[in-house]
């Protein structure tokens, strides 16, 4: 079984700053939160690591993790493999978090349906082949005008977009946040050596301690 993420990350010794606490010897152990891993860019540039996944309802990196690689302490595996440091802005809302963020960013039912943007509607030529893709946002008052060299003549398309609610628009952007990739199962002890690799402290800092542990400046010195 893998280790949770934080049990890899190194510690700092931070001054004390508790209540009580006056010696220039007290020091609490804390996590570097400034030491921060990352895939090899080789690695997330080749696909053949990879393999896409959708997320379902509400489940979390835990519970994919559990499922893909059958070990719920490599929910940080999911995320780094598609570069993500803060789920609660990157990974998909549950659907009761959604509605009280709709509510609380909109205030109303009557707004969410208010017109958020314009997007194209995709138009085709008389032979089928695509003029102008969906889903680009555009004016209200956009119009194409093209040449449709089968017919021999100049075609406007003065109804070529289609209007986005502020319930579509958000709504997009949680399906889009469902549709990630995950590195293939075979691949987690090549990451999980990088991580034992990366993470520890290398001699050359005036802070260094050991390899898991580097000494914060005591700033009760200088007071």
């Amino acid at each position: 079984m893998a280790q949770p993420y934080f049990r890899y990350v190194p510690n700092f010794n931070y001054v004390s700053r508790l209540p009580g606490s006056t010696s220039i010897s007290d020091y609490i152990q804390v996590k570097n939160l400034f030491k921060r891993a990352k895939i090899d860019q080789h690695v997330l540039n080749d696909l053949s690591f990879f393999t896409k996944y959708k997320i379902i309802g509400n489940e979390r990196p835990d519970n994919i993790a559990f499922k893909v690689y059958g070990d719920q302490y490599l929910d940080w595996l999911v995320m780094i493999g598609n570069n993500m440091i803060n789920p609660i802005n990157e990974w998909p809302l549950s659907q009761e978090s959604f509605q009280n963020y709709l509510m609380s960013k909109y205030g109303s039912e009557t707004k969410l349906y208010e017109i958020h943007h314009h997007e194209t509607i995709e138009i085709k030529n008389s032979l089928n082949q695509i003029i102008i893709k969906q889903g680009l946002e555009v004016p209200s008052d956009y119009q194409l005008t093209y040449y449709d060299y089968n017919l021999q003549s100049q075609k406007t398309i003065t109804n070529a977009t289609s209007a986005v609610t502020n319930y579509a628009y958000e709504e997009k952007i949680q399906n889009d946040r469902r549709n990630i990739y995950l590195i293939k199962p075979r691949y987690t002890a090549l990451i999980i050596n990088q991580l034992e690799k990366l993470m520890p402290y290398r001699k050359g800092s005036s802070q260094y301690f050991n390899r898991h542990v580097l000494l914060g400046d005591n700033i009760r010195l200088y007071q």
